[in-house]
């Protein structure tokens, strides 16, 4: 069963990953945003007590 042969599969997972790791975070970090997102300013909560009828 030559597939369990490391050898030649490991040099093959190798060198695939330093192409990811060379290529792939360039073209991800590049990407753009079509718009900056605004901030928003924080709104102050307004906490009420609750009226119940049977207290």
């Amino acid at each position: 069963m030559p597939q369990l042969l490391p050898l030649p599969w490991f040099g093959t997972l190798l060198f695939a990953w330093m192409i990811f790791l060379t290529f792939f975070p360039k073209k991800v970090m590049a990407h753009t945003f079509p718009y900056e997102p605004a901030s928003i300013k924080p709104q102050k909560l307004v906490k009420t007590s609750w009226n119940w009828p049977w207290a």
